[in-house]
């Protein structure tokens, strides 16, 4: 089953699933990038980054029943990953990007966060590893799976990975430069492509730019959500820009790699009141007996949340 924007296709929105209200000191707020892994048929568990008082966060899950999917069935009571040790690339909050099975483990790809002097913070890309079905997992290396290199000096991360035939392929987000805006010094980003025959070891060299920035509104692309169909490609992004903050764009591609955008056909867009009124972002979409979901965030990169739409 493969999701289709085809024209007169809409993301229906659901309604809100969960934040975290202060339950636990590591879960004082938020519900970070929505990350889901198919269970079984009838339950999801959907993974996000929970922040303590001082804005760390660490990895947790929220499981849903796939029949409605704004019904919770269980919220972890522990992180599944903590911050690194001090001084690591993600001593200061680790957010999920993508979760993939490989033999009888599953490989969750992440962000860590560091904090810097000059720079404000620094994003790459680590890998943990889960045996017990994903209720826990241990890092694979202190060190960056994707570490900074030329062209991407402070942002290599938020990828989305997955096996394709005999290789593994990876679409990110990486960049080297600081712009202002609103006032505030931010990172400007596009969306990159690696491969691999090894999913838990990649080259140190930049990537491909698949996909820049249009004029000089857009400054960022968030975590892409690649879905393969037999005719074609389909990627859900964040458009990260001065005027209207994250919105949710869509693209095709016939290889994965030449990529036409199709924001227009996105079909979701920010609420006229409420939790996702300001900005959505963040998608990940699944595919179940019961319909195409897409878990997504709101406001405040999360702090209201994640949602949940299906496709009608």
């Amino acid at each position: 089953m493969s999701p289709s924007v085809a024209d007169g296709e809409r993301w229906e929105k659901l309604g809100r699933v969960y934040v975290a209200s202060g339950e636990r000191p590591w879960c004082h707020s938020h519900a970070v990038l929505p990350t889901v892994l198919k269970l079984r048929r009838d339950r999801l568990r959907v993974y996000v980054a929970f922040l303590d008082r001082g804005l760390v966060g660490r990895l947790g899950f929220v499981e849903v029943d796939a029949r409605d999917p704004r019904r919770v069935l269980a919220v972890s009571a522990e992180p599944v990953l903590d911050i690194g040790a001090d001084g690591t690339f993600d001593d200061n909050g680790v957010t999920p990007m993508s979760i993939v099975r490989s033999g009888d483990a599953l490989l969750l790809y992440y962000t860590g966060w560091q904090l810097g002097r000059k720079a404000r913070y620094f994003l790459f890309t680590g890998v943990a590893k889960s045996l017990d079905g994903g209720l826990s997992f241990q890092r694979m290396s202190q060190v960056p799976l994707l570490d900074r290199c030329d062209g991407e000096l402070f942002v290599r991360t938020a990828c989305f990975v997955c096996r394709d035939q005999r290789r593994w392929r990876m679409w990110y987000i990486g960049g080297d430069r600081w712009i202002e805006v609103n006032g505030k010094l931010v990172p400007s980003y596009n969306l990159r492509y690696l491969e691999s025959n090894v999913p838990a070891r990649w080259t140190d060299r930049p990537g491909r730019v698949l996909m820049d920035l249009q004029g000089t509104d857009e400054y960022g692309f968030g975590r892409p959500f690649v879905v393969r169909s037999e005719e074609r490609y389909q990627l859900w992004y964040s458009i990260r820009s001065v005027s209207k903050g994250y919105r949710i764009g869509y693209a095709e591609s016939p290889d994965g790699l030449e990529w036409s955008r199709q924001d227009d056909r996105a079909g979701i867009d920010v609420s006229t009141n409420g939790w996702d009124s300001e900005m959505i972002c963040y998608a990940s979409v699944v595919a179940t007996r019961y319909g195409t979901y897409m878990f997504y965030n709101g406001n405040n990169f999360g702090g209201t949340g994640f949602g949940v739409a299906v496709l009608r």
